[in-house]
């Protein structure tokens, strides 16, 4: 359940409830590694706080998908970190939890809960002490710490397309979740988080209702339904029977006619600018849709598989077929 430009809301923890930040330079290192990664990736990043144990963040997934850039954030961080504290072993409880959430009505929940997190946990005072700690977004939004790789006018803009005006009704907005806690709807509790808490369900009950929900979503009915079948049209390509070789050669044949590319040449590891182009959108079509493994395809097309990895990610930053 993951595309580019899908919204989540990120958790990781530390293994044991152990802290994954000892000092200023371990937070350092993390937002520098995320900040690389987001500007590398297309990766959006919405809100962040890091807790001495634990991690949030909100952010609109890029190119590379949430699994690729997670795994580089943390498997980097944590090497350097059992490195420079000389530790061994795993730093993170099991993998990052991510939610995938719907944008209406959740973005702006979410991201003053997560910006609240260094208050709740008594690491600041208040909120004049939170718009200058340096190791929560809060600060970039009210325009106190400068995060050139933080997404702040997108926040704001949803508040008001005047910026001083949205930082304003930012900062009360801040103040009016203050007092509200901890907020297990926005972080668990499968079905009430996907269909928005214990109200909704009750009314829903009454009225002999029935929606769809996951427990990895945060959304309404309809959200949650999108997704998971979504997720099912694509499991069912993946899963569906290998094609008979005269079936594969079919799709090689139509992209090559299509083209004016020959087939000898398509097959032969041609690295001709028009041969390269077709290979990418079949490589495309055989993995992806039709759910070939690269190794196979690499092997139909006399080239190695690495060619067909960057081929397949060409074809998803947005290259169209004919």
């Amino acid at each position: 359940m993951d595309r580019p430009g899908t919204l989540h809301h990120v958790m990781m923890r530390g293994i044991e409830g152990r802290n994954i930040f000892l000092d200023d330079l371990d937070r350092e290192d993390f937002l520098s590694r995320l900040r690389k990664l987001s500007l590398d990736t297309g990766t959006r990043i919405l809100a962040w706080a890091l807790m001495d144990n634990h991690a949030h963040l909100l952010l609109f997934s890029g190119k590379a998908g949430l699994p690729a850039f997670m795994r580089k954030l943390l498997t980097g961080y944590a090497v350097r970190f059992n490195r420079r504290h000389r530790r061994i072993g795993h730093l993170f409880q099991n993998r990052y939890k991510s939610i995938v959430c719907e944008e209406n009505p959740y973005l702006l929940e979410l991201v003053r809960y997560i910006h609240l997190n260094p208050l709740r946990g008594s690491v600041v005072r208040d909120l004049e002490e939170l718009s200058t700690y340096r190791w929560s977004g809060h600060g970039a939004l009210v325009g106190r710490v400068r995060n050139d790789w933080q997404e702040t006018g997108y926040v704001l803009e949803l508040v008001s397309n005047k910026r001083k005006r949205a930082i304003g009704l930012y900062q009360r907005f801040m103040a009016e979740g203050r007092d509200m806690g901890r907020r297990p709807e926005l972080v668990g509790g499968g079905l009430i988080r996907s269909l928005g808490g214990w109200s909704r369900i009750i009314s829903l009950r009454q009225g002999d209702a029935k929606q769809e929900y996951d427990s990895r979503i945060l959304g309404s009915g309809d959200f949650v339904q999108g997704l998971l079948r979504e997720a099912d049209e694509k499991l069912a390509r993946q899963m569906r029977p290998k094609p008979r070789e005269a079936e594969l050669k079919q799709v090689l044949k139509d992209f090559c006619s299509q083209a004016r590319v020959g087939m000898g040449e398509l097959c032969g590891g041609s690295q001709r600018r028009a041969v390269a182009d077709v290979r990418s959108k079949v490589a495309y079509r055989l993995n992806r849709e039709i759910g070939i493994p690269m190794a196979e395809i690499a092997r139909y097309l006399g080239v190695g598989t690495s060619a067909i990895a960057m081929a397949i990610r060409k074809e998803e930053r947005g290259v169209k077929f004919f």
